[in-house]
């Protein structure tokens, strides 16, 4: 019998879970160790920052779906990686730390055959001064604090309703933040509802990003097929926000921020403020910070984990111009290089480089977006690495399933306001998510895989697709025909 273990059940480590227990049966073991009860459908935090879901409709407890699976859950965060085992036992092992409520802070060592590491991103408010929903700031990154952003929320609208004029600022915390998708989508349906209330008069929206231009997402901006017309990425998100009275600030790097008041560095070196009466800015992301042991309890993180504390895997590190890098140089495999039975899919795997081309302000601050790794990729991801390591375990010898950035496309379906007639969604595909400049000379991607509109459809789209991967994600009939 072969054990495998998962670290994290989010989009990547859930996945990867799911699909292995489907292929290995009750032959072998799979065991997720988490911190949280509760899966949590992230990409509808987005309703349930502006009221117009529950917490409860965003999430469902991980227990009754895996004692259905057959699928053990560790509710713990993983602390350390020993993948030599030590000097008591050979086995590779996690040291994981409870967080259920009954065994808190209670250590337990997990053994494994193979580990998946899809543990996700630590939301790194820490790294901008004042940031945070503790703090001075609001964010929708988890159900609770979307919760939290929406009870905020309603006070500014019964401001605006009494009279008073409001500044929202919605957009990025941190000078190399990434997910400003999640930002994006966040404004529109804030501008939304300020709208259906009537209040757009009494509203000062603003969005502030380190982005160059409006539409970059982190991947150095697009070209989509629109209408018969090659569009820019920046003119599509530029006349979303005009459409709905949004203001933008470009280029910004969120540095510090105090109450009513974002301070940020332009790309051309000037220090700017931002005043505002409710804010939604985006933290930085790093590893969560796991720590590596040889089996002589050296500590080898740094050879298994890159600075921003991801771990490493089958890309090209090796430090080049931003010129110079390659679509080849993405991972496709997500295996550690150091240790074979070790794989990182989805947010948790390391990038080789930036997708957006690196800036920098004259004073040295880094303003530009890092690669996103959310959604639909970070599913793919975790399928891939469960079917090869299923595969694995029943005798292959080689990985037949790969998933480079460079090589996968991506739908993305960005809600720009909740309504059952009047609603709208922006609907965009991508091929390749990493722009391939050999291939595709022109536009980087392929055009006729490229592609976005918005109206009422993609609204629709978006409510459906919520259902559909929450039947995926609780494993009902017919689950694995869902694609991810």
């Amino acid at each position: 019998m072969a054990k495998v273990v998962v670290l994290g059940a989010g989009v990547a480590g859930h996945t990867a879970a799911s699909f292995l227990k489907k292929k290995l049966g009750k032959h072998h073991e799979v065991v997720v160790v988490t911190p949280n009860s509760y899966y949590q459908w992230i990409p509808s935090n987005i309703w349930v920052g502006v009221g117009q879901m529950t917490i409860d409709d965003v999430r469902f407890e991980l227990k009754k779906v895996y004692n259905r699976w057959g699928i053990i859950l560790k509710q713990a965060k993983a602390v350390e990686i020993h993948p030599e085992g030590d000097g008591e036992t050979e086995k590779g092992y996690v040291t994981i730390e409870y967080t259920d409520g009954v065994r808190n802070g209670e250590i337990e060592k997990v053994d494994y055959d193979y580990l998946v590491n899809a543990t996700g991103p630590k939301l790194n408010f820490e790294a901008t001064e004042g940031l945070g929903p503790d703090k001075n700031s609001f964010s929708v990154c988890t159900y609770s604090h979307a919760a939290h952003a929406w009870e905020n929320l309603q006070e500014i609208f019964k401001k605006m309703q009494a009279g008073q004029k409001q500044r929202i600022l919605i957009g990025t915390g941190h000078a190399m933040a990434t997910c400003q998708g999640a930002a994006f989508e966040y404004i529109l349906n804030v501008a939304y509802e300020i709208k259906k209330r009537g209040l757009t008069d009494m509203a000062q929206i603003t969005w502030l990003s380190n982005e160059y231009e409006p539409g970059d997402f982190g991947m150095g901006g697009a070209f989509i097929n629109r209408g018969g017309y090659s569009t820019p990425t920046k003119v599509f998100t530029e006349s979303i926000m005009a459409e709905y009275g949004i203001n933008w600030i470009r280029r910004a790097g969120v540095y510090k921020v105090e109450p009513g008041k974002a301070y940020y560095e332009t790309l051309a070196g000037e220090e700017r403020i931002q005043e505002f009466d409710f804010a939604m800015l985006i933290p930085s992301f790093s590893g969560v910070g796991l720590t590596v042991f040889d089996k002589a309890g050296t500590d080898i993180t740094d050879q298994m984990f890159a600075p921003n504390k991801f771990m490493k895997v089958d890309a090209n590190y090796t430090a080049k111009a931003f010129e110079d890098w390659k679509a080849e140089d993405w991972p496709s495999i997500y295996q550690n290089p150091l240790f074979k039975n070790i794989y990182a899919p989805g947010i948790a795997f390391a990038p080789p480089h930036p997708i957006s081309k690196p800036m920098a302000s004259p004073n040295g601050r880094q303003i530009f977006p890092t690669p996103p790794r959310t959604g639909m990729p970070s599913g793919v991801m975790g399928k891939i690495v469960a079917l090869n390591i299923a595969e694995k375990i029943q005798g292959a010898t080689e990985h037949r399933h790969k998933a480079s950035m460079s090589k996968m496309g991506a739908a993305c379906i960005v809600s720009a306001g909740f309504g059952s007639f009047d609603g709208l969604g922006a609907s965009m595909t991508l091929f390749p998510v990493v722009p391939d400049w050999e291939k595709y000379p022109e536009w980087g991607r392929d055009m006729n895989y490229s592609v976005g509109e918005a109206g009422l459809a993609g609204h629709w789209i978006k409510v459906i697709l919520h259902y559909l991967f929450f039947h995926k994600a609780k494993g009902y009939p017919f689950w694995w025909l869902i694609p991810e």
